[in-house]
């Protein structure tokens, strides 16, 4: 009983996180600032910082639905291939396209990107923006396939 609470209480706050400050916190960053490049750094370290809760959050899953044994094998499966899926499209993101994304702006002098800088980074933007969505819904699955304590 006390690891499926804590399975919920990790899928709660793995969810909100995704969902807080993704769609929440950095469109309101972005309305809210008239310096679209601060509120760009600031939506940057949000993400950062909750990929590290998704971190915590999937690896503490994971280890929480292989000991638990009340959760059927097929259903246990699946919420572990799910979380496992997030923590790999987080990675790709994070480790993968965010240094580049970072080199970009870091190369840009002034904070003005060249326009075939500022059409890659777009484009690494949106395959960002996709991984996220894909995470996002994965998140919903975790949220309803989970068996309640």
């Amino acid at each position: 009983m006390l690891l499926a609470r804590a399975r919920l209480l990790l899928v709660t706050a793995w969810a909100g996180s995704l969902w807080t400050v993704g769609y929440l916190v950095a469109p309101t960053l972005f309305r809210t600032l008239s310096d679209s490049a601060l509120a760009g750094t600031i939506a940057g370290s949000m993400f950062r910082s909750e990929a590290l809760v998704s971190l915590v959050c999937g690896v503490g899953l994971l280890v929480l639905l292989a000991l638990e044994k009340g959760v059927d094998a097929k259903r246990r499966r699946l919420l572990m291939l799910v979380a496992a899926g997030m923590l790999a499209l987080m990675a790709a993101s994070t480790l993968g396209l965010g240094p580049m994304m970072a080199a970009l702006k870091e190369a840009a002098p002034g904070g003005v990107m060249e326009p075939a800088a500022r059409k890659q980074f777009g484009m690494l933007h949106g395959v960002s923006m996709v991984l996220y969505l894909i995470q996002s819904v994965l998140a919903g699955v975790l949220v309803f396939k989970n068996p309640r304590p």
